[in-house]
């Protein structure tokens, strides 16, 4: 078993690293602009072909120190060039550098090809050209920190480029890029379920074709290469490559005979149409997708071949304003623990998210009301936004009114071009991402459905509208919430605290938690985040539902906050125990300040809200010691406490999460204070088995693990079982005078003290993580302070 690395663009590592593992490799670990990979060569080389997202694959041959250019050639002049390539093979080398030893990427380009040809001259005689476009050999050459890594580069150039495009417009989207918009919107799911795919605004049809091809499951290596291998590396396994290319072969054509024309796209350029049929025919699709000139504000139909498709049948149901807010859970986890979101995840189909629709079969969203059968389908999208073309609010608004108008029961995947344009398409986002379209940072945003008709906004906004006077045990709960605000005024203001818990059961027949999250924006504005805990068996239906009324009206009115800021998760007994329902899917993340640092919540659209406010003293602890320490986070969720050693001045910082979503959120909460870079690594794995293997060595530990875990990529977590074995495992990874803080939820955790004793000191902490806004829920967690015998 070998390691190799395959690169893409920003944005798109864990859907790399899922389709990685869906290939059949080992094991693949999301990184900067790419994944890190275990697997055979054969695992390689099947990416090179099949790989929808990857921009390279990269086979390391060496690994050196490189202080210096002389220790750059001598490093490459060691290698036995003849066992790589023949003499008469043509050569092209790709360098990337950072730091201040060798700090011009030509130059040691430039160095890397004299050493080769210098040693194959001697070796034999004759040296290889140089041939940059379409070399028999890539090299690709990496220094970092002093240390360099050459690889071949697989796939001989740059893996978006399919072979088919003909033509392009003024501003190509890359193929790569185009299959991760697809994916995002879940295309594969909804062409399975008889769905079609249509591009109001197509350009040269990269998001159909690249769809189409995706569809009917055709390699997108395929044409690239044609009957050639795309190196004449020595190495390569030329056989193993040649039945790799008959069987895609053989997929193309039953995916081809079997792929039904339920493509469609229109764009105002005639001359981006003539493009778009082009691409087509060259791709084998000729016929298959139906392209039509005209403005987006201009259509009022779908086109033919999309009200033909399949229909999806659809029960409706409403639920009432923020009371709505429900999400699935597994019942053996605390609402404050960490683990998986709260998302269903499919391993299967490169780690998409489900929605709540899907897990029932259909994947059309919620219908458009009177809709009782309308066809499902994906809408797609690059509207125009670079230096190129203009970025007109006007014309993503005019989108945005296209699709509610033609398809409002239909999924929308657009990639937008800042978060502000994707907001001028007026379209609510179930899920935003942040993606790279080149150097040209933009917003995906994913609407499911793209618009939701029906009576319940109507009532919400008539019941906003006409505030009523409270009852009886509203105004009881609304006295207890001035009390608790008047009570911790000082304390808040003095630590300058915006986010807190501003109650928690106070009352016990209102039994419920409300944290208060205050924007960090120039206008601020409070979210209010409300977890009702469940209500005793013998409580009528009726009395729970009155009270949860009561106990919102009273918060809306003593925070003065609209239905559309409070996020309500309601814990409900199910079958095999407590659980939560479906949550609402927003993807509206709000920024705050905690301390010196910025992070990102999402009230909505997860179990918790992605900061335990609990932590707040222990993530304040870490900042004030980390300046200039090695940061390890175990078990991190969206890295709150890495992100306050970075803003402490932590010399390095590791994250280590199972989940690939909570370490995105981890990468976003760093972007958010400007952090970002090699000084500070995001490892998706499972945090024991890390451990286990790692050989680094940390100043400062936080380890704040779930209390169960059993997520398909790692073997069962306990932690009242696994929690000497995980502690020694950390403990193993302190430097001398180094610090682990250990915490968990787990309210029945019996810290086994005597083994603890044998390989560390412990103290526990707790009183001193307790803030004031949680003194009412002591065991809220427990903490510990370790240190190395």
């Amino acid at each position: 078993m070998s390691k190799f690395y395959a690169s893409c663009g920003k944005g798109l590592e864990y859907l790399l690293a899922d389709e990685l593992a869906a290939l059949g490799c080992r094991r693949a670990t999301a990184a900067t602009a790419g994944a890190n990979v275990e697997g055979t060569l054969a695992d390689a080389q099947r990416a090179v072909l099949w790989s929808r997202l990857a921009s390279r694959v990269l086979w390391p041959i060496a690994e050196f120190d490189c202080p210096d250019e002389h220790a750059l050639y001598a490093g490459v002049a060691a290698l036995p060039w003849p066992e790589h390539m023949d003499a008469v093979h043509t050569l092209a080398v790709d360098a990337h550098v950072s730091g201040e030893a060798i700090t011009h990427a030509r130059y040691a380009a430039q160095r890397v090809k004299d050493a080769v040809v210098d040693v194959m001259r001697a070796r034999t005689g004759a040296r290889p050209d140089v041939d940059t476009e379409a070399p028999d050999l890539r090299l690709n050459l990496v220094v970092r920190k002093g240390r360099a890594v050459l690889s071949i580069d697989l796939g001989g150039g740059p893996l978006h480029r399919r072979g088919w495009r003909q033509h392009q417009g003024e501003a190509p989207l890359k193929e790569n890029l185009a299959a991760a918009v697809l994916l995002r919107g879940q295309w594969p799911k909804v062409y399975a379920a008889g769905g079609g795919l249509f591009d109001p605004m197509c350009g040269s049809g990269t998001l159909l074709i690249e769809g189409a091809l995706m569809a009917a499951d055709v390699a997108p290596g395929l044409l690239r290469h044609g009957l050639l291998p795309p190196t004449r590396w020595r190495g390569f396994d030329f056989a193993g490559w040649r039945a790799l290319c008959d069987e895609a072969r053989s997929r193309e054509t039953a995916g081809l005979t079997a792929l039904r024309p339920v493509f469609a796209g229109s764009d105002i350029d005639p001359q981006a149409i003539r493009a778009a049929r082009e691409n087509e025919a060259m791709a084998g699709l000729a016929g298959l997708i139906r392209w039509d000139v005209a403005a987006v504000e201009s259509l009022r139909s779908v086109p033919e071949p999309l009200r033909a498709s399949a229909v999806a049948q659809v029960d409706a149901t409403e639920q009432d304003g923020a009371a709505a807010q429900w999400a699935s859970q597994s019942s053996d986890r605390h609402p404050r623990e960490g683990g998986d979101p709260g998302l269903h995840r499919d391993e299967s189909a490169g780690g998409m998210e489900k929605s709540a629709g899907e897990e029932r079969g259909f994947a059309g969203g919620a219908l458009a009301e009177g809709d009782s059968a309308t066809p499902v389908g994906l809408a797609v999208c690059n509207p125009p936004y670079d230096a190129r073309l203009a970025a007109d609010p006007a014309l993503y608004r005019a989108l945005g009114e296209a699709l509610k108008r033609l398809v409002p029961s239909w999924r929308a995947s657009l990639l937008c071009g800042d978060p502000a344009l994707a907001q001028a398409t007026g379209l609510r986002a179930s899920k935003k991402y942040q993606l790279f379209n080149g150097a040209i940072e933009c917003a995906l945003i994913v609407c499911d459905p793209i618009a939701r008709v029906g009576h319940a906004e109507q009532r919400a906004k008539q019941q906003d509208a006409a505030p009523q006077p409270l009852s009886e045990g509203a105004q009881m709960v609304a006295n207890r919430l001035r009390k608790n605000l008047r009570k911790l005024k000082s304390w808040r203001q003095r630590e300058g605290v915006s986010c807190f818990r501003a109650y928690d059961a106070d009352l016990p027949e209102y039994a419920a938690a409300i944290d208060v999250y205050a924007s960090d924006e120039a206008t601020p504005r409070t979210w209010l985040h409300v977890q009702e805990y469940a209500a005793p068996a013998d409580i009528p239906e009726a009395d729970q539902r009155r009270r949860r009324n009561e106990l919102l009206a009273a918060a809306r009115e003593v925070f003065e906050v609209p239905r559309e800021r409070i996020a309500v998760k309601t814990r409900a007994r199910g079958k095999g125990g407590s659980k939560y329902g479906q949550f609402d899917q927003r993807g509206e993340f709000v920024p705050v300040r905690e301390g010196a640092a910025r992070l990102r919540v999402n009230l909505f659209d997860y179990l918790d809200t992605g900061l335990f406010l609990d932590h707040r003293p222990i993530r304040l602890r870490i900042a004030e010691q980390a300046r200039g320490k090695r940061f390890l986070n175990l078990f991190a969720y969206t890295g709150a406490a890495t992100v306050q050693a970075a803003v402490g001045g932590a010399a390095q910082t590791v994250t280590v999460d199972l989940s690939a979503t909570y370490l995105q959120w981890c990468a976003d909460n760093l972007r958010e204070n400007g952090l970002g870079g090699a000084q500070h690594q995001l490892i998706h794995a499972d945090a024991i088995a890390w451990l286990e293997a790692e050989r680094g060595r940390f100043d400062l530990i936080f380890c704040d693990p779930p209390t169960f875990s059993n997520s398909a990529r790692a073997d069962d977590f306990d932690i009242q079982r696994e929690h000497v074995r995980l502690l020694r495992a950390a403990v193993a990874r302190l430097a001398d005078n180094g610090v682990l803080y250990f915490s968990n939820n787990f309210r029945r955790f019996r810290l086994d003290a005597d083994a603890v004793a044998q390989f560390a000191r412990c103290e526990e902490i707790t009183a001193a993580t307790i803030p004031p806004d949680f003194e009412r829920d002591a065991r809220i967690h427990r903490c510990w302070r370790l240190e190395p015998r």
